[in-house]
């Protein structure tokens, strides 16, 4: 946004307000999220791809979230070549758009009430661990309403636009005093070029020291938790507001896995190891799984999964 809180000029102009630098920061924020959601003013008005802009790679979901879909008939999105995309809607709105849609390879989910929540919820049910919520003021504010949004990551630009109708990243709240703002937790400041990138949670951060239990006390729980040689070695999962972060399919530890045999395989992270096809004999299967165990990132290995998913879905 700029200095004075615009997205965008009171004609809804854009491009660009942020530097090049930072737009290439926000791509590779994209290529670590599982989905990325926007409302249908963001796709009638800027007709976005949603992409890394990156070859190779992970490519996230796309999700638009719009009761009417009172949408465009040749959207950007509506290319699902290279990764899919979900119409959140509201029941029955535009059933001939929906089958037009359909036609085209995307997904519609229709919801009896359309909420952040429920979206949430239904990524939630998907497996989703990281979604960007990448929208406009009018939908950016219920989902900070809806308590769906935990971490804020702003840009600031070096510029003045003023305009009293021009856009702003957060719509009404329903808040008339001050003392009601939102404060963020744990606010980080980085310059990236001639911008400002600022961070920070919504949710409060627990001030707790994980617990690490004993060796005989894991023992207990699950033996295998416990290396008799290096001492305990167990994995805490903690809320993605949590001061030490969190651990998912992308975070880059290794992980050890027995094969069919019974011996144990090195994967460069969880994902890599989930990307791999269980109990498959196929060949071409066999030499994706070893493409897959090799990818450099947990992001490419799960570009190959699922592209060998949509190419060979008997698999």
């Amino acid at each position: 946004m700029t200095l004075d809180g615009k997205i965008a000029a009171s004609t809804g102009h854009a491009a660009w307000v942020s530097s090049k630098m930072s737009r290439k920061q926000v791509f590779e924020t994209r290529s670590r999220s599982d989905a990325i959601v926007v409302g249908g003013n963001t796709v009638r008005r800027d007709n976005p791809r949603l992409t890394t802009r990156q070859e190779g790679g992970h490519l996230p979901i796309r999700i638009v979230m719009s009761r009417t879909l009172n949408l465009l008939e040749d959207a950007n999105l509506w290319d699902v070549s290279t990764t899919q995309t979900i119409v959140a809607t509201q029941r029955g709105a535009r059933r001939d758009f929906q089958r037009r849609l359909t036609s085209k390879g995307v997904e519609v989910v229709e919801f009896d009430i359309l909420t952040p929540r429920a979206v949430m919820d239904y990524c939630y049910d998907r497996g989703f661990l990281s979604v960007l919520w990448e929208c406009g003021g009018a939908l950016s504010a219920p989902a900070i309403a809806f308590g769906v949004i935990h971490k804020v990551i702003a840009f600031v630009a070096p510029k003045i636009i003023g305009g009293v109708t021009a856009p702003s990243p957060v719509g009404e709240l329903g808040m008339v005093e001050m003392t009601q703002a939102l404060n963020l937790t744990d606010v980080s400041f980085q310059q990236i070029g001639p911008d400002m990138l600022i961070s920070g949670y919504l949710q409060p951060i627990p001030d707790l020291v994980p617990t690490i239990p004993a060796m005989e006390a894991a023992s207990i729980v699950n033996p295998i938790a416990v290396s008799t040689s290096n001492g305990p070695n167990i994995i805490c999962f903690y809320k993605a507001w949590d001061v030490y972060g969190s651990f998912s399919n992308f975070s880059p530890h290794p992980i050890s896995m027995p094969d069919s045999n019974g011996d144990y395989i090195i994967w460069k992270s969880v994902e890599h190891y989930y990307q791999k096809f269980e109990g498959v004999h196929d060949s071409i299967a066999q030499e994706c799984i070893k493409r897959i165990r090799s990818a450099e990132s947990p992001e490419e290995a799960a570009r190959m999964g699922r592209s060998l998913e949509r190419q060979r879905p008997d698999l």
